[in-house]
């Protein structure tokens, strides 16, 4: 079977089942009578999408210039704290009930400080989307770094291995499965965190496109600005997918 054959194989249901939701929600607008600033159809959206007055470049290369940055920079800070925790007790029992509160921390509120702080911009969204994504990769990267089989510790210290080596040669391709997964919770949080900087403080970006469109009601834009959002989304989580495959195969199993 060709790798087009595998693909339409494993991918058929989910097609089907979403252009089923798209018939549906046209014929319930169509013959619903649906008022089209409660819900307009996928037509409406399309045409919004590539025949409306938005200017959507802009917006969407604004969004996915903080999505990529905040993901790389919850991906760069969560493993280096991982590693801390994984590498000293002491900075395991100092680092681990700061980053539970600030995990607990409310983002929503958090965000308006932002702004005071930094005022409008797009490292405060890329901030924001870091602050939200960041906390599974710490806690992933740990727990790869410490659920080593003792039998592979021992080998290496048969071997006067020092502990850096130890680290590089077994520590992390162990925890290279629980990273990458944790990388994929990340992608998604990443685009949530930096549509929720932009609803609170942004002059550019698709966030900033949905907040507009509410005092014109112009709901076809919103529902595109969504179909945008939701496309940047599945680029990055696919490219953290393909980063898996190249880098780790071995990790693909573990989610």
């Amino acid at each position: 079977m060709t790798k087009f054959g595998t693909l339409a194989n494993r991918y058929w249901p989910t097609l089907v089942l979403f252009a089923l939701l798209l018939a549906s929600w046209q014929a319930a607008v169509t013959f619903g009578n649906i008022r089209e600033y409660l819900l307009p159809a996928p037509l409406s959206v399309w045409n919004a999408l590539w025949h409306g007055d938005t200017a959507w470049w802009p917006h969407l290369w604004t969004t996915t210039f903080e999505i990529i940055g905040a993901f790389l920079m919850a991906a760069g800070v969560g493993v280096a704290l991982g590693v801390a925790i994984a590498w000293s007790p002491v900075l395991a029992n100092a680092l681990v009930p700061f980053l539970v509160f600030v995990n607990t921390l409310p983002k929503v509120a958090i965000a308006p400080l932002f702004l005071i702080w930094m005022g409008y911009g797009i490292f405060p969204n890329m901030l924001m989307g870091a602050l939200i994504g960041f906390f599974p990769v710490v806690i992933n990267t740990a727990v790869g770094l410490s659920q080593v089989e003792p039998d592979m510790l021992d080998l290496g210290r048969v071997f006067n291995a020092p502990k850096w080596k130890i680290f590089v040669k077994i520590r992390i391709p162990n925890a290279l499965p629980y990273i990458l997964s944790a990388l994929k919770i990340t992608a998604t949080a990443a685009v949530v965190g930096a549509i929720v900087g932009e609803f609170v403080a942004s002059q550019r970006g698709l966030g900033y496109v949905i907040v507009t469109t509410q005092s014109s009601m112009n709901t076809s834009v919103a529902f595109a600005a969504l179909v945008w959002i939701s496309v940047v989304g599945l680029l990055l989580y696919g490219a953290v997918v393909l980063l898996a495959h190249l880098w780790a195969p071995w990790a693909e199993g573990v989610d």
